[in-house]
């Protein structure tokens, strides 16, 4: 055994390197980190915009399949490395206790106060067999044992010899070397210098360093490091196709959604598609199929309405034609008299004004809107009474009770005047007997009742009522019953009353009165209970 000189490693701090911000830079230096940092940002923003771009251009299926193979790599990956480190520590942990109780245990048994020991004793006595084992006096003397390497020593062993630490543990090695974990603790021995050492006055302080090679270890962590990433990978693959499977059955719904709408867009065909299941795909579904039930009413209406339309227009267009021709066949034979001539002439133009009321209901409904757009607030009481004046002037043989309170809305006023008169006209033609509309004692011939009340009104007339059978479809387009063929009009004005009413919230319907002629009830929401 021989002394050896310490030649401790001298360690050189390092300057931390200049960041902007944390020490002053010249004055010439700025900009060309503020150049670094903002090309640093484009670089960042491009390449999250070729990302997105790059995502949004897979599709549906594939994205869920990506999802779920990124989300369980991730948590794999999370997984691994929490388990991986906590091996490690705990590897390590069980390691230092180790050293730290076999070298205390060797340090007090007193076998080691004589340093020439070393050299007799095997270390299979001290329980250090499988560890380098070696003395750092205070003076910086390393000792080691015969049959044993001298364990790396340091600032750090010097320090627990000089009784400046009570204990010191590192991990000590060379790149792509030999790694060990060193431990020291404080021992008192009796140096050559100084042997024999009589009594334990005489005993110096030391560090008693052990060290054990971290191979076992890193073999163990490496192959846990293999075993993860393996057990990883097949994570990730088994997700992968997991998601794909979830993605192909939990689409397939949302596919024959799509090809229904594709069938739809190429040959029109409303017809709805089965659905099956209460999930988010089959609530779209039954969405869908409301949508094309809503079309199909949509489109149910408007052909009945054009064909409807072509039927009426037909009518005061044949009649307009009849008396034209007419008129010009007897100016080819000399003329009609003037009060034959002026007869024609006044036929024309009622059926002129017909074919005009006519046109104006068809352009109103078929607009087919489901709600009132640009409402403004008005006094649903004025547009009565403006109605009820212009009704009155074209049915002036009638008498007329009329009552309003003030009701304000939320609506198109135009709307509701056109429906309004369309009821006052109604009741006022079915108030009027066809014989005659004045009597020659000037008393009226009918009687006519308009209440407004509370968002409620109802015009009431003297007419003959409506028949039982006729009840159900006096609000439906076209709609003539058996008595009212033989008065003028297109059995359109009670349906833009019910058109007018349903986009405005509120309801119509109509009924008889014993001892009088029919009630239509209008009844419209308060202005203040009104969404707009």
């Amino acid at each position: 055994m021989t002394p050896t000189n310490p030649d401790f490693p001298s360690y050189t701090n390092h300057p931390e390197p200049q960041h902007p911000g944390r020490n002053p830079s010249p004055a010439g230096e700025q900009p060309v980190a503020n150049s670094n940092g903002n090309r640093v940002a484009a670089t960042a923003a491009r390449t999250q915009t070729w990302a997105q771009q790059k995502l949004h251009r897979l599709s549906l299926h594939a994205r869920v399949t990506l999802l779920a193979a990124v989300a369980v790599g991730l948590a794999v990956a999370f997984v691994s490395a929490a388990a991986y480190l906590t091996v490690r520590q705990q590897m390590y942990r069980n390691l230092d206790e180790s050293l730290t109780d076999r070298a205390t245990q060797a340090a007090n048994k007193g076998v080691l106060t004589d340093l020439r020991n070393l050299e007799r004793i095997p270390s299979d006595a001290l329980g250090l067999s499988d560890i380098q084992l070696g003395v750092l006096t205070a003076d910086g003397q390393r000792f080691g044992a015969t049959e044993s390497y001298i364990p790396p020593m340091g600032e750090l062993e010097l320090a627990v010899a000089q009784q400046q630490e009570e204990s010191s543990i590192r991990t000590v090695g060379v790149r792509n070397g030999a790694h060990f974990r060193v431990v020291a603790v404080p021992a008192k021995l009796c140096t050559p210098t100084n042997s024999p050492c009589g009594s334990p006055e005489e005993l110096e302080p030391a560090a008693l360093v052990v060290a054990q090679s971290l191979a076992p270890i890193d073999r163990t962590l490496h192959n846990l490091g293999i075993v993860l990433w393996a057990v990883g990978l097949l994570g990730v693959i088994g997700a992968a196709i997991a998601g794909n499977a979830v993605a192909a059955s939990g689409l397939r719904p949302l596919a024959r959604l799509t090809g229904a709408a594709e069938h739809v867009a190429r040959t029109e065909d409303l017809q709805p598609i089965p659905v099956t299941g209460t999930d988010e795909i089959s609530r779209l579904a039954q969405a869908f199929n409301a949508m094309l039930a809503a079309l199909a009413r949509s489109q149910d209406r408007q052909r009945r309405l054009v064909g409807d339309a072509g039927h009426e227009l037909r009518t005061p267009l044949t009649s307009i034609r009849t008396n034209l021709d007419l008129l010009a066949q007897a100016d080819k034979r000399g003329g009609l008299r003037p009060e034959d001539r002026q007869q024609l002439l006044d036929d024309v133009r009622a059926q002129m004004d017909e074919l005009t009321t006519l046109i104006g209901d068809l352009t109103e409904l078929a607009r087919d809107t489901p709600q009132v757009r640009n409402a403004e607030l008005i006094e649903l009481a004025n547009v009565v009474e403006d109605a009820v004046i212009k009704v009155r002037r074209r049915a002036p043989g009638l008498e007329w009770d009329v009552q309003l309170a003030p009701f304000p809305v939320w609506g198109d006023e135009r709307l509701l005047g056109r429906a309004v008169t369309n009821l006052l006209d109604n009741a006022a033609k079915y108030s009027t007997p066809e014989d005659a509309s004045t009597r020659p004692d000037g008393q009226p011939v009918g009687h006519v009742t308009v209440r407004l009340l509370d968002g409620v009104l109802t015009v009431t007339d003297s007419g003959p009522g409506i028949a039982e059978a006729d009840l159900p479809h006096v609000f439906e387009r076209f709609y003539r019953s058996s008595e009212a063929r033989s008065r003028p009009g297109s059995g359109l004005g009670l349906a833009i009353v019910k058109h007018a009413a349903e986009q405005h919230g509120g309801m119509i319907y109509a009924r008889n009165l014993p001892g009088a002629g029919a009630q239509f009830t209008l009844w419209l929401p308060h202005a203040a209970t009104q969404t707009r």
